[in-house]
């Protein structure tokens, strides 16, 4: 069973950054995409950015990027999110995921929640105007 533990999200005034971190923990396939999600109040989730671990490629939502970044340190089994330049609509929820298997060797990260297997219990970011 794999766990994903979020962290370091927290109150922030517009325009500011955060480090949003996600440990992983517990057995991963080989081939594993990872990607950050967001949920704002009354709105349905969204892919914010992902990556796929045979390659290190990314992909990040228009609406971030530019601002955010998307990382891993392999040695802490642990992928960061990097958040600059935040602004009031950057608040929400936010989750890191992960998937396995060979489609994540075969095709490149996927934005799309549903495609994601284990999911951590999310931090809240709240950018103040």
């Amino acid at each position: 069973q794999l766990q994903l533990v979020e962290s370091g999200g927290g109150l922030v005034q517009s325009g500011g950054s955060l480090i949003l971190s996600c440990v992983v923990s517990g057995f991963t396939s080989d081939y594993y995409s990872i990607g950050w999600f967001r949920q704002a109040p009354g709105k349905e989730r969204e892919g914010v950015s992902c990556m796929k671990s045979s390659d290190g490629s990314t992909k990040h939502a228009d609406s971030v990027k530019g601002r955010f970044t998307i990382s891993r340190d392999n040695a802490k089994n642990t992928v960061y999110l990097q958040m600059n330049s935040l602004k009031s609509e950057d608040t929400g929820v936010y989750y890191c995921a992960q998937y396995g298997g060979i489609s994540a060797l075969q095709a490149p990260c996927s934005m799309v929640g549903g495609r994601y297997d284990y999911w951590g219990q999310g931090t809240q970011v709240t950018v103040s105007s």
